[in-house]
């Protein structure tokens, strides 16, 4: 076996580049030749939890056929989430906390998933497991992709094991969970200086549902009127990116990181199926989702069912 590549989806956000460098790293201790990479550049928040660490970021990559065969993927599994050619691939292992959708393998292969917050307490478990120490680094970027995932503990993906992971790498990391979390949240948060375009490309994922394509971005903020205050111009940006790549519904889902309540911008149809699952009317093209804040349980498994019917 040569060299293997590890990395998250695309448009990586905390959890898909630190569930990488800490993953990779495992292997390496364990004797592979395993370098983390990444299908996108850092946001700002993970750019933020790097700086703070010392950590340099994954290169980017889009095909990976040409350098290697042989690949480990983390927190995802869905192709269309995956690199570009990864139909080529060797998938020797996944670690993850999604569903499984979209997903075979010519090979046998090792593969890892739990119903937790965060790749990054699956991760944590794996160290444990082959009694490996978490370097302080990487324990910090662990962590920031459990505070990132469950929004602090916030999120109802939260689940004990991600806060008792979470506790454990902060003094791993010599670091006050709760002031570095909020800290954390709030460097990503910095949205004034990005495009449309941009904003819809932070934390974006496409699910087929039944014969549509659905796009589903997410943005943290602090002032959910200050996004909307640019809705037009992002309503626009979405009806453009359904045409360029084929997308029949575009959900933008701006989460207010501090109050625990979301909203929802949509673009495209079917638009009744936003209805039929969230129970709400859209005026002017959105709908208040209190209590709202996760994609992976609060909307994508309502979506799908109401697509199912």
């Amino acid at each position: 076996m040569g060299k293997v590549l590890v990395f998250g989806h695309q448009n990586p956000d905390t959890d898909a580049i630190g569930a990488a460098i800490a993953f990779a790293n495992l292997q390496k201790e364990l004797g592979v030749d395993a370098e983390a990479v990444a299908l996108g550049t850092p946001n700002e928040e993970t750019q933020f939890a790097l700086d703070h660490f010392g950590l340099t970021a994954p290169r980017v990559v889009t095909a990976i056929a040409d350098e290697t065969n042989d690949i480990m993927l983390v927190d995802h599994n869905e192709f269309q989430q995956s690199v570009s050619d990864i139909e080529k691939l060797n998938i020797l292992a996944v670690v993850d906390h999604h569903r499984i959708a979209n997903f075979q393998t010519a090979n046998p292969l090792y593969y890892r998933a739990e119903p937790v917050g965060c790749t990054s307490t699956i991760i944590l478990k794996l160290y444990k497991e082959n009694n490996i120490t978490v370097p302080a680094k990487i324990a910090g970027m662990m962590l920031s992709a459990i505070v990132s995932d469950t929004l602090l503990f916030k999120s109802p993906t939260c689940t004990q094991e991600d806060i008792d992971a979470a506790n454990e790498l902060a003094t791993l990391a010599s670091v006050d969970l709760n002031s570095y979390g909020l800290d954390l949240l709030k460097a990503g948060t910095n949205l004034g200086t990005k495009t449309e375009a941009e904003l819809l490309d932070l934390d974006a994922k496409s699910f087929p549902m039944a014969d549509k394509t659905v796009r589903i971005a997410q943005v943290n903020t602090v002032d959910l009127d200050e996004v909307f205050a640019r809705q037009e111009a992002l309503r626009d940006a979405m009806l453009s990116a359904n045409v360029e790549n084929g997308y029949d519904l575009f959900l933008l889902l701006v989460t207010n990181v501090l109050d625990s309540d979301s909203e929802l911008l949509v673009a495209g149809e079917p638009r009744d199926k936003v209805t039929e699952a969230f129970g709400v009317q859209l005026t002017n093209d959105r709908a208040f989702l209190p209590g709202v804040v996760s994609r992976k349980k609060q909307i994508v498994p309502q979506l799908t069912e109401a697509f199912g019917k």
